[in-house]
């Protein structure tokens, strides 16, 4: 490390440190809502009392939130399989990851909150629970984090690699910071040559890449098969706006201002809203309410099968049951400049995807949907909506739409087995 990007790390260093006060304080501020920040706030200092796992070697997989806790459940499958005897720490930095990651613990493993990336939090993590070998999810690099476990001889992979362009940039200003902790890492699997090409500009030497786990995701096929038989139920169609973010409900209700007079809320479609993050969930009720539509509540009414305006889906982990229920979705995230969310969930229940223009996060899967008749863009939520509309009016294309989904899910599939057997001789160095 040189003197410049020593330097770097001990200026962000004294950040966090200084910033632990505030961390604390938002925490217990967002338990107001979601009660389980509240649980166990000292792990994210690094302190983990008796906390620890069966005798066996760690397999330490940090999976920040939902999405990429659910998708790294094929490759945790798989791993077990492989390597016997085997134990599990999962971390998390939301409550909806730690939710979802319980489901792949087995007898003897062990799930903690993420230590926040001060320098003592970030080696006593390391110390505690002395993994043989640890995987990041996605995109978390944290500078501390990665330099501890560099101290500790601990090889620290980033799987399902992605770099947006974005991220990139970002990086590249701050390269006295990110460089070396990307270039630390023991190794790079991105999801794709595009991703590849945006690591290399950072200096780091990625492994081929092994294409993306979340099409080895399992939807509930039982959660899937009750919202196809709802849907059989209605005499309307579902028009679902998945994974919506802040603000996009209100572009959703300014689109709908100009079609409400034709009816087209009230007769054509019956419209469901899931919003991403449950902490608002409320305030999109209230939002729509206040626009004078009636709502009912999944969380409430059961299987919302009512005549209000708009359903609102306002649980957990039941993705597979809304995108069962729904004949075409609108695509969260990416309407508002947010990057977008997951399309491959959707596209493996069946549900045909419009989508918005900022798509940056999920680019390469966004094209190669639309190239395989899974999805379309359109640059506004009002083409949207049209777009589905015109789905809607012709059921022939419709189905093709919903059977390339399919197609286009199961195509891609196998990145797990992938990442796994390459994964295996770094793990076999550990015996």
């Amino acid at each position: 490390m040189s003197a410049v990007q020593g330097l770097a790390l001990a200026v962000y260093s004294g950040l966090t440190i200084l910033l632990q006060p505030a961390l604390r304080w938002k925490l217990r501020r967002r338990a107001r809502s979601e009660p389980a920040y509240a649980q166990h706030l000292e792990q994210r200092f690094g302190h983990y009392g008796t906390a620890a796992l069966h005798a066996g070697p760690v397999l330490w997989v940090h999976s920040v939130s939902l999405g990429e806790t659910r998708a790294v459940g094929a490759l945790i499958s798989v791993l077990r399989a492989q390597w016997p005897g085997m134990r599990l720490l999962l971390t998390h930095g939301t409550a909806t990851g730690m939710e979802a990651g319980a489901q792949w613990l087995q007898e003897g493993d062990l799930q903690v909150w993420q230590p926040w990336d001060t320098p003592a939090a970030t080696r006593r993590f390391v110390q505690h629970f002395r993994p043989r070998l640890g995987l990041l999810v996605d995109t978390e690099i944290w500078p501390n984090l990665v330099h501890a476990c560099a101290l500790a001889s601990v090889p620290l992979c980033l799987v399902n690699a992605r770099l947006s362009a974005h991220s990139l940039q970002r990086a590249q200003r701050l390269h006295g910071l990110a460089e070396p902790a990307y270039q630390s890492l023991a190794a790079v699997w991105p999801q794709d040559e595009d991703q590849a090409k945006r690591f290399r500009v950072l200096g780091v030497r990625p492994q081929p890449p092994t294409g993306n786990i979340k099409f080895d995701m399992e939807p509930d096929l039982a959660l899937w098969e009750q919202g196809q038989a709802a849907r059989q139920a209605q005499l309307r169609p579902v028009l679902l706006l998945a994974v919506s973010r802040e603000g996009e409900e209100q572009m959703w209700l300014d689109a709908m201002r100009g079609m409400r007079a034709g009816g087209a809320i009230d007769k054509r479609v019956q419209w469901l809203i899931v919003p991403r993050h449950p902490q608002r969930f409320d305030a999109v009720a209230q939002l729509l309410q206040s626009a004078g539509l009636s709502v009912a509540r999944r969380s409430v009414d059961g299987a919302i099968f009512s005549s209000a305006d708009v359903w609102l889906g306002d649980t957990l982990g039941e993705m597979a049951f809304y995108y069962g229920l729904a004949d075409v979705a609108l695509l969260g995230g990416s309407f508002a400049p947010l990057g977008g969310q997951n399309l491959i969930e959707a596209a493996a229940c069946r549900c045909p995807v419009v989508m918005g223009p900022h798509t940056f996060n999920f680019a390469q899967a966004a094209e190669m949907a639309q190239e395989a008749g899974a999805a379309l863009e359109r640059p506004t939520m009002a083409a949207a909506i049209e777009t589905a509309m015109q789905w809607l009016d012709d059921p022939t294309a419709l189905e093709a739409a919903s059977s390339a989904a399919w197609a286009f899910a199961q195509t891609h599939r196998g990145a797990a087995l992938r990442l796994s057997r390459a994964l295996d001789a770094m793990w076999r160095e550990g015996d």
